[in-house]
C-alpha cells in the first residue's frame, strides 16, 4: 500500500435524511490515494447511500466534502465523474437495446469530424473487455447477456474512466473465481497507479485479501474502524452485526432414499449445455459449481422450464413433465428463485403482499374470485414465518436485498413444492441475512423437500450441500460427496 499524507477525499459530518427519517448520522471518513478501503455493514446500514453521497447520486442534508484539497459537493453523477470519481453500482445500470460498447461509452462518446467514432468506441472498450478476460464482441447487445457478463462491462465501463477514486459497490456478486481475480488483477493495478478505491462487499475473505484497511457502518452510523484488513472475521462480523455472530452453516439434515427430480441427457434448446444426468433425493441439498459460463444459470432454468430444451427428460418421482414453460413446472411443483431478484423474481413497484399472493392465486381464489382482505392475511403469515421485515402493504423496492430475497422464496415456499430451486441465493446479501437464508435452505431439506443451489461462492456450495455437481464449459464434469469435496477438488473439476 502507498498511499499520500494527504487525503484525496474528506468527508466531514455527512447527514442524510429522508423526510423525518435520518440514514446517515454525521460520517467521517478519509480516502488517499493508492489505497484500498472496505466499507462493509449489514444492508440498511447506509454503505450504499454514503456512496451515492459521494458519487453524486445522492445529495446529503449535511456536512462538507472536500476532493483534492477542495471543496467538493457534486449534484449528478455526471458531475462527480468530470471530477475524477466513478463508481460500479450493486444493481446494473446497463441498457439492454444499446450495444456493450455504447453503454461503456454511454454519455461520453468519442468523437471524429463532428459524429460518433464507432472505430475508436469499439477498440478501447474491446481494451477494456480483454482486461476482465471478457471474450464478447463490443458491437453486440446487452440484451441476453449473463449477469456475470453485465457486471463485468460495468467494470469495464469504470475501468475507461480513468478515474482517481473508484467505488465498488458489490463488484463480485456475479462473478466466479477466475473473474473474481482477473479484477483484483486490475485493483492492484489501479493501487499501484495512485487511484483510491472505496471497496463494498459481503464477501469477507476476499476484504481480507485485497483491501487495506475496513470502515464498517452499522444503522447509518461510522462504528469501527480497522487500519488493516487481515483481522479476524469475528471480530468484523461483530462490528457489523452488534452482535456476537460467526458465518456458520446449519447441520445438514440425511437425504432420504426416495429419487425426487431426476435430470437425463439434458441438454440445452439454446446450445449452453448438454448430456446432464444427475439425481436429487428426497431431503439432499444439490450444489452446482463451475465458473461463470459454465452453463449452471442456464441448466436451472430449463429445468424451471424457462428456457427451452433440446433433448433430454425431467422427472419427479419417475414420471416425465419435462416443463416446455414455467407453468408446467410450476404446477408439478418445480419452482425457481432465479438469481436476479429484482429483474426476474420480484415486481419492486408492487407491494410485498401483492408479490406473494401473486405465485398462490390459485389457492386464494374463492368462487372465481380473490380478496385484498385474503391476500394480506396470507402474506402476513409468510411474512411472519420466513422472517421478512416489511409490512404487506410496503413496496418490495424499498426493502434491503437480503429481504427481498425472502420475499422471493416466501412466495415459492408457499405453494409447499417438491423441489426448490436456488440460484445465487445470497448474491449481494449481508452476513446476518446470509444466515437466515441457509437455515430456511436446510429447513426445507428437513421437511422432504429436493433443494437445488446454485452459487459462485464456493465456501457456500460447500457449507449447504449433500453433493456438489460441478459444471465446466456447459458439460457435467463430475459430482463429489459431500466427504470429497473441498476448494481444489472443485476448482479442479471446474477448470478441466
Amino acid at each position: 500500500m502507498t498511499t499520500n499524507a494527504t487525503p484525496i477525499l474528506t468527508l466531514r459530518g455527512i447527514r442524510k435524511s429522508y423526510g423525518p427519517i435520518e440514514v446517515l448520522h454525521g460520517i467521517d471518513l478519509d480516502i488517499h490515494a493508492g489505497e484500498v478501503v472496505a466499507l462493509l455493514g449489514e444492508n440498511g446500514a447506509g454503505k450504499s447511500t454514503l456512496s451515492n453521497v459521494i458519487s453524486g447520486t445522492v445529495r446529503p442534508s449535511a456536512g462538507v466534502m472536500t476532493w483534492q484539497g477542495k471543496t467538493y459537493a457534486p449534484s449528478a453523477p455526471r458531475e462527480a465523474i468530470d471530477a475524477g470519481v466513478g463508481m460500479i453500482h450493486q444493481e446494473l445500470l446497463l441498457l439492454p437495446h444499446l450495444s456493450i460498447a455504447e453503454n461503456i461509452f454511454l454519455g461520453r462518446y468519442p468523437k471524429k469530424g463532428g459524429r460518433i467514432d464507432r472505430r475508436t468506441m469499439a477498440d478501447e472498450a474491446a481494451k477494456g473487455l480483454a482486461r476482465l478476460g471478457l471474450d464478447v464482441s463490443p458491437n453486440r447487445l446487452v440484451a441476453g447477456l449473463s449477469t456475470a457478463n453485465q457486471q463485468l462491462i460495468e467494470i469495464a465501463k469504470a475501468l475507461t474512466l480513468n478515474a482517481k477514486l473508484l467505488i465498488l459497490d458489490e463488484p463480485t456478486a456475479a462473478l466466479g473465481g477466475e473473474e473474481t481475480l482477473k479484477l483484483f488483477e486490475q485493483i492492484t493495478r489501479l493501487r499501484e497507479q495512485g487511484v483510491g478505491i472505496i471497496y463494498i462487499s459481503h464477501r469477507l475473505e476476499e476484504i481480507r485479501r485485497i483491501t487495506d484497511r475496513i470502515v464498517v457502518m452499522r444503522d447509518g452510523d461510522k462504528v469501527q474502524e480497522f487500519d488493516r484488513a487481515d483481522v479476524p472475521v469475528r471480530s468484523i462480523v461483530e462490528a457489523m452485526v452488534g452482535r456476537s455472530l460467526e458465518r456458520m452453516f446449519p447441520a445438514l439434515p440425511v437425504p432420504g432414499e426416495e429419487t425426487v427430480l431426476e435430470i437425463r441427457n439434458l441438454k440445452s434448446g439454446l446450445g449452453h449445455f448438454e448430456g446432464i444426468n444427475f439425481k436429487v433425493r428426497k431431503g439432499e441439498i444439490l450444489g452446482i459449481a463451475g465458473l461463470v459460463g459454465a452453463g449452471r444459470t442456464e441448466l436451472v432454468r430449463a429445468i424451471a422450464g424457462a428456457d427451452p430444451i433440446a433433448a433430454g427428460q425431467v422427472l419427479l418421482n419417475g414420471r416425465d413433465i419435462t416443463p416446455k414453460d414455467p407453468r408446467t413446472a410450476i404446477r408439478n411443483g418445480i419452482v425457481l428463485v432465479p438469481e436476479d431478484r429484482k429483474q426476474q423474481g420480484l415486481i419492486t413497484g408492487h407491494s410485498i403482499a401483492e408479490n406473494i399472493g401473486y405465485a398462490n392465486l390459485s389457492s386464494l381464489i374463492r368462487n372465481g374470485f380473490v380478496t385484498r382482505g385474503r391476500i394480506n392475511r396470507f402474506a402476513e403469515e409468510n411474512i411472519e414465518k420466513f422472517g421478512v421485515k416489511g409490512r404487506g402493504g410496503q413496496n418490495a423496492s424499498e426493502l434491503s436485498g437480503g429481504n427481498q430475497q425472502k420475499v422471493v422464496i416466501a412466495k415459492w415456499l408457499a405453494r409447499n413444492p417438491k423441489v426448490v430451486v436456488l440460484d445465487e441465493p445470497t448474491r449481494g446479501i449481508d452476513v446476518g441475512a446470509r444466515s437466515s437464508i441457509y437455515e430456511i435452505i436446510v429447513a426445507l431439506a428437513a421437511e422432504g423437500v429436493a433443494v437445488i443451489v446454485v452459487s459462485s461462492d464456493l465456501e457456500e456450495v460447500l457449507g449447504v450441500s449433500n453433493r456438489i455437481m460441478v459444471m465446466a464449459a456447459g458439460r457435467q464434469a463430475g459430482i463429489l460427496d459431500r466427504e470429497a469435496a473441498n476448494d481444489v477438488s472443485v476448482m479442479e473439476l471446474a477448470t478441466a
